[in-house]
């Protein structure tokens, strides 16, 4: 397929939910066996104000970084879709609420995913701003740091994720707006759509004149206003969707 060509296609925004990593051991969040469902006291590890305020806090939030499923985890079928059909040289873009850096992992370019919630994979420094990767935080922590301090400043360190309290990056969010508004299929898939600002891309979507896809298990708010709701999983049936569009397109 020429440039021209993959120009003329129609533009494919994919917002991504917990329920795409599933499949590659990682735990959503607010599904029916949820983490936050089984464990509501691990939400204040990923809250800002505790974060901030409360050193044991920390301290038990880098023992949980140290453990996350998130550092040996794989791309599952669903990335792999998705780079796929990038290779197929379809237009698409990934506005994802994930923070597990899987669907580059899956090699689609990174360019075109967009992190609305940040990544699990760096460090940043609350007070002076600087960074670092999350496995060199985790390694002095293995060294016995039990709530590192940024090396620069000795500000509180803290991942790059959006924690419960905090904005999502008003840069990151006017581009996912702009992405919304430019697609023509606009793809839901493993997201409850319950958490704003990100849920409501699907209605902006559909307020702009895109084709609204949902591949979710459980009900979403936004299910009415779709053109087609998928609630087979997702391993199977968002790869079958993708592939479909490929040739449609």
């Amino acid at each position: 397929m020429n440039a021209d060509e993959s120009a003329r296609r129609p533009l494919i925004a994919i917002l991504s939910g917990a329920g795409v990593s599933t499949d590659s051991g990682i735990p959503d969040y607010r599904g029916p066996r949820g983490l936050w469902r089984s464990d509501p006291e691990a939400e204040k590890l990923v809250t800002y104000s505790f974060y901030m305020n409360d050193p044991d806090i920390r301290r038990r939030s880098w023992l949980m970084r140290r453990h996350s499923p998130v550092f040996g985890a794989r791309p599952n079928a669903a990335h792999e879709a998705v780079a796929r059909l990038e290779r197929a040289g379809v237009p698409v873009r990934v506005i994802t609420q994930n923070v597990d850096g899987l669907h580059q992992a899956a090699g689609l370019s990174a360019r075109k995913v967009l992190e609305l919630h940040g990544s699990a994979r760096s460090v940043r420094c609350v007070d002076c701003g600087g960074g670092g990767t999350m496995e060199a935080a985790l390694e002095r922590v293995a060294a016995g740091e039990e709530d590192p301090p940024c090396r620069d400043c000795g500000g509180i360190l803290k991942s790059t994720t959006v924690m419960f309290g905090e904005n999502l990056d008003p840069e990151v969010l006017a581009e996912a707006v702009a992405i919304t508004r430019a697609c023509e299929v606009f793809i839901a898939v493993g997201t409850s759509l319950q958490v704003h600002p990100a849920a409501g891309l699907a209605g902006l979507a559909a307020e702009h004149g895109a084709r609204l896809i949902i591949v979710n298990a459980e009900p979403t708010p936004y299910d009415e206003r779709a053109a087609e709701v998928i609630r087979e999983p997702i391993g199977h049936a968002f790869p079958a969707l993708l592939d479909r569009l490929a040739t449609d397109g």
